[in-house]
C-alpha cells in the first residue's frame, strides 16, 4: 500500500491504518528503536507506542514522508526510554558514544533549555545538505539511527578507519559550521 493511502486511512480513522503501517514500516521502526535500546522487548513496545502516537497525530498532521515521520517518533520514544533505562544504570554504549561524539560539535555545556532545538536542527540539516552523499549518509546512520561504526562499515563495504575518519571530519566541519552560525561551543 502506498504511503498516501495509509495516511488517508488515518484521516478516515480506519484502524487498518495501524495494520498497514506495521506491515510496511514495523521492521524499519523496530531497527531504529533497537539500535538505541539494544533490547528487543523494549524496542517492540516503542514501536507500538509509535503507532499509537501516529494515530493521535494524524490527523491533523499530514506527513510529507511517512517513513521519516515514523522514524522521528520512534527515535524520540526510544530515546526517552533510553534515558529512563540509563537512569536505572542500564545503558547502550552505542547511544552514549554517539551522543558524546556529537556533543563535541554542539558544545557539552549547552543544555536542552539553552539551545533552541529547532534552529539547531535546521542548522545541522543545512550543513548536511552541503556534505557529499556518502559522508551525509554515514553521519545520519551514526547519529540519527545510532548504528555502530562496524555496522556502517559493513553496510557500505568500507573499512572501519574510513568510517571513523568520515565521522571525525564531518564532526569537525560541523563544529566549524556551527561556530560560524553563532553557536557558543
Amino acid at each position: 500500500m502506498k504511503d498516501e493511502e495509509i495516511i488517508d486511512l488515518y484521516f478516515k480513522r480506519d484502524e487498518n491504518a495501524i495494520k498497514e503501517t506495521d506491515s510496511k514500516y514495523g521492521n524499519y521502526c523496530y531497527v531504529v528503536s533497537n539500535n538505541i535500546l539494544n533490547n528487543p522487548e523494549d524496542a517492540k513496545e516503542c514501536v507500538n507506542d509509535t503507532f499509537l502516537t501516529a494515530w493521535n497525530k494524524i490527523p491533523p498532521e499530514r506527513p510529507y514522508i511517512l517513513s521519516a515521520f515514523l522514524a522521528k517518533i520512534t527515535r524520540n520514544i526510544s530515546l526517552t526510554r533510553y534515558r529512563l533505562m540509563n537512569a536505572q544504570k542500564r545503558s547502550n554504549d552505542q547511544v552514549s558514544m554517539s551522543i558524546d561524539e556529537l556533543a563535541y560539535c554542539i558544545g557539552k555545556n549547552n543544555t536542552e533549555e539553552e539551545v533552541d532545538a529547532d534552529i539547531l536542527k535546521d542548522s545541522i540539516n543545512d550543513f548536511l545538505a552541503l556534505e557529499n552523499e556518502n559522508d551525509r549518509k554515514i553521519f545520519v546512520m551514526r547519529y540519527f539511527y545510532f548504528y555502530s561504526i562496524e555496522e556502517i562499515a559493513e553496510y557500505y563495504g568500507f573499512g572501519l578507519s574510513r568510517v571513523k575518519m568520515s565521522l571525525k571530519r564531518t564532526r569537525d566541519k560541523l563544529k566549524t559550521y556551527l561556530k560560524k552560525e553563532g553557536y557558543t561551543l
